[in-house]
């Protein structure tokens, strides 16, 4: 992706720190790329048995995200003309006016132990991660930041084919930091990821598959998205196998 002029001089006159900031957000931005696997992927993205039983709602959760989902219109993807990362704001705001950015708001919120000394910059803490069940420790700086990303759970690139382009500016700013669309995360994870929706990636941390397709369904119902037919079936599968016991 060329970043342009402007954005190099924006890294020239950064401070070490101030670059590490603007590098993640690059990196975590860059979600228009190729999804996690082919259109063509099997009916469970990690090839293992979908109809096994998933965890992590309750019931009232459970038939929340059965209503969010069936309130979404289903069709076609809409052609990618026209997409940017800047079309969704440029980079991370303070959208709750806390004086802090919402990438370190995710990290605090996100992270155990998270090491806030100045209020706002998280400087390190543990994740739990969500997508891979893994402990992983974050520590803030070049080439440790990227350990932990923080991951649009709808993909802005999934929300231009699916609706944003009809969304205001201001709208599509609230959407990219929505917190209920953001998790910390595994970095290697969410670039495997990509643009992927749930009919092309699923987190390899099987307990987490009803909880992630619930914010899914949860945040394309709050910002006017719609879903694909193959999205819906894949969403439908997993939601299958969540339906808490009697």
């Amino acid at each position: 992706m060329f970043l342009g002029i402007g954005l190099a001089l924006t890294l020239g006159a950064c401070s070490a720190d101030e670059l590490v900031d603007v590098l993640d957000a690059i990196v975590v931005e860059l979600d228009g790329g190729p999804a996690g696997r082919s259109a063509d992927a099997p009916e469970d993205p990690d090839g293992s048995d979908a109809t096994s039983v998933e965890e992590g709602l309750t019931a009232t959760e459970w038939e929340a995200a059965l209503s969010d989902l069936a309130s979404l219109p289903v069709k076609g993807r809409a052609a990618m003309t026209g997409y940017e990362r800047d079309a969704f704001g440029h980079g991370w705001i303070d959208v709750d006016r806390n004086g802090c950015d919402t990438r370190n708001d995710v990290l605090a919120r996100d992270l155990d132990d998270p090491d806030r000394p100045e209020g706002c910059r998280v400087l390190s803490g543990i994740l739990d991660d969500p997508y891979t069940g893994a402990l992983i420790e974050f520590v803030r700086g070049e080439g440790t930041s990227q350990l932990v990303q923080i991951d649009h759970v709808v993909p802005l690139a999934n929300a231009w084919v699916t609706g944003a382009q009809q969304l205001t500016e201001e709208e599509r700013v609230a959407f990219a930091n929505d917190p209920l669309n953001l998790l910390a995360v595994d970095g290697p994870a969410n670039q495997h990821k990509g643009a992927g929706d749930a009919a092309t990636w699923l987190p390899s941390n099987r307990s987490f598959r009803c909880e992630y397709v619930a914010r899914q369904v949860a945040v394309k119902a709050a910002h006017d998205l719609w879903v694909t037919p193959p999205e819906h079936d894949a969403i439908e599968r997993v939601l299958d196998g969540c339906r808490p016991a009697a």
